[in-house]
This record gives structure tokens, sequence and C-alpha cells, in this order.
């Protein structure tokens, strides 16, 4: 039977310039809150339903080719599971479901990292398109958005008290911005810090 770490080995010796094209921005800019970005021209409306239906159409096509994917990996590692697709904003999601799912997500997710990044550039080989789209597995990014939140909030919450910076350990940037999105709504400022794979959110007191 061939295991989690038989089928997320290619990561290892992926060409970094190949992974970078997939995945560089969405591990560099995770600083940027994308619901931030505003457009101030004002587009034909008709244009701008067409344009909709063309984006939502290339997610659901992510969405399918990434389910297609992640089918053959779970019948090579010999795994059952349910894949639900959806489009979330301007991402395709594809989550597994079932009861033998845990090794698929790893020591604090990394398993499930190194699976999204190799689903999204077989996205990628397919369309020609650098995916943003995300993978979940047995809820496990559900579960942590809503961990990682209350994380965000406690931390703001010790900053404003003794006003002195608050550095915390080194996650993934898709846990980065769920704290990053989480200090901002508690009115504090943070950043993040250092080189992949141990970057850290500093949150730092209002002025």
């Amino acid at each position: 039977m061939v295991g989690p770490e038989d089928i997320v080995a290619p990561v290892a010796g992926m060409d970094d310039q190949e992974l970078e094209s997939v995945v560089g921005d969405d591990v560099l800019d995770d600083d940027l809150a994308e619901d931030d970005l505003v457009d101030d021209d004002e587009d034909d409306e008709d244009e701008d339903e067409d344009e909709d239906e063309d984006d939502l159409g290339s997610l659901e096509e992510e969405g399918d080719i990434a389910a297609d994917y992640i089918e053959g990996l779970l019948d090579i590692a010999d795994l059952d599971g349910d894949i639900d697709m959806d489009v979330e904003g301007d991402r395709a999601v594809v989550s597994v479901v079932g009861a033998t799912l845990d090794e698929l997500v790893g020591d604090d997710g990394e398993v499930l990292e190194a699976l999204q990044e190799l689903t999204r550039l077989a996205v990628h080989r397919k369309t020609g398109v650098r995916a943003r789209l995300m993978l979940d597995v047995g809820g496990f990014r559900a579960r942590r958005r809503a961990e990682l939140a209350d994380l965000g909030r406690s931390m703001a919450a010790e900053v404003e008290r003794s006003g002195e910076p608050k550095k915390l350990r080194a996650m993934s940037p898709f846990e980065r911005k769920i704290i990053h999105d989480a200090v901002a709504l508690a009115g504090l400022r943070s950043e993040s810090e250092g080189e992949e794979p141990h970057r850290r959110v500093v949150i730092f007191p209002a002025k």
C-alpha cells in the first residue's frame, strides 16, 4: 500500500522555478488582505457579468481538474474519501471527507499543504494558469481557521494590554492570513517576518 509520504514525495524533488510559478505569490504575499484590493474603474455592467461568468467557469474547471487529481491519489494510496467541490470568493475549494484521512493531514497540516501544492501544480499543467485553489481534508482547515481566529483575538488582546509587540510561532501562509485578519478586526497591526518555512506573524500595539 502506498502511504501519504509516497504521494507527497514529488514536492521535495520539484524544480524550484516550477513550484514557485504555481504558489509563489501566495507564499510571499500573505500580508496583503485580498478583500481590501479595490478597483476604482467602473466597467460596463454587461461586461462585468460576462467576466464573472468566465471567472466562475474557470474556477469550476479548476475544481473539476483538482477533484480528478485527488481521486487518483486516493486510489493510489488505497484510501476512501468523498470529494466535494465549491467556489468561495475568487478561488476553488476542494474538500475530501472520510473516516480514514488523518494521515493525509499530517502533523500541523504538513502533508495537507504538500498535497495542496501538488494539486495546484496539476491544475496549472492542465490550464496554464496559476491556481489558487484550496484543498481541505477531513474539515482540518475549517477547524484550524476557528482555532487560529481565537488565537489571533487573544494575542491581540494581550498586546493591547501589555503595549508590547508579540511574535508568534512559525506558521503557513494559510495560518498567517487568518491571524492577520483577526488582528486587523481587533484594531491592531500585524506583519510577517522571516523566510519560509520559518515565517511568522508579529503583532504590534495600536499607535
